[in-house]
């Protein structure tokens, strides 16, 4: 036996229609909320303005020919293999979750061999983006790994 299609049925259908789309766009808001990692920059415009003189920063800092190689110790803390960085430099990073879960964490380093470093604070393990300087002589280098 079949029923005849009325306006009762014609309700249903529009209020679970429009309803599976509300309760869709409500778990892609909430899942949005929940792993939104934050800004990169406060003002695009204002950041636009700096971007050449950025590039040319980052040129003369390739030019410098200083690089360092971040991997993990057993121990939680972080190693540096360096290249081409003069004795005495001053190594800093800080360490960001890259979902804002953990807080930052700013790290120092102390040579280890002629050719090395070791962070003087432990990381938590996981997954961090790793914003390190390096200054020696009057300039510096920045680099940003990712770490796992």
């Amino acid at each position: 036996m079949t029923r005849r299609f009325n306006g009762r049925h014609m309700a249903l259908i529009l209020v679970g229609g429009f309803g599976l789309v509300i309760a869709v766009n409500l778990s892609a808001a909430v899942v949005a909320k929940r792993t939104f990692g934050g800004i990169v920059v406060e003002n695009s415009y204002a950041a636009s303005q700096d971007f050449n003189r950025w590039l040319n920063e980052a040129k003369s800092e390739r030019a410098l020919g200083w690089n360092a190689q971040v991997s993990r110790r057993p121990d939680g803390r972080l190693a540096l293999a360096l290249g081409k960085v003069p004795a005495g430099a001053v190594i800093t990073a800080e360490a960001r979750h890259p979902l804002g879960r953990a807080p930052d964490r700013v790290l120092t380093f102390a040579p280890d061999g002629p050719n090395g470093a070791v962070s003087r604070e432990m990381l938590p393990a996981g997954r961090w983006t790793l914003r390190m300087t390096i200054s020696a002589e009057g300039r510096q280098v920045r680099s940003e790994s990712a770490l796992r």
